[in-house]
């Protein structure tokens, strides 16, 4: 019960966290998809150690954009 809740937490940011990469960057759902799913800071959003389900979809894209910063 308790890994199914954290599952939902972690899609249901992983979901917000497209919509926002997609909506930044005026890219489309597709290419924001590619980013996210390929990215460190998705990795650590699925490690129930990091506890980063626990933060907000525009606390994890910050994430996410230091990330991808760093790899231009």
């Amino acid at each position: 019960m308790v890994k199914e809740g954290l599952n939902y937490l972690v899609t249901r940011t992983t979901q917000e966290l497209v919509k926002i990469v997609s909506e930044d960057n005026n890219i489309t759902v597709e290419e924001a998809m590619d980013i996210v799913y390929n990215s460190k800071t998705f990795e650590l959003l699925c490690d129930l150690e990091t506890h980063l389900y626990y933060e907000s979809p525009a606390y994890v894209y910050e994430i996410l954009k230091e990330e991808l910063e760093k790899n231009k």
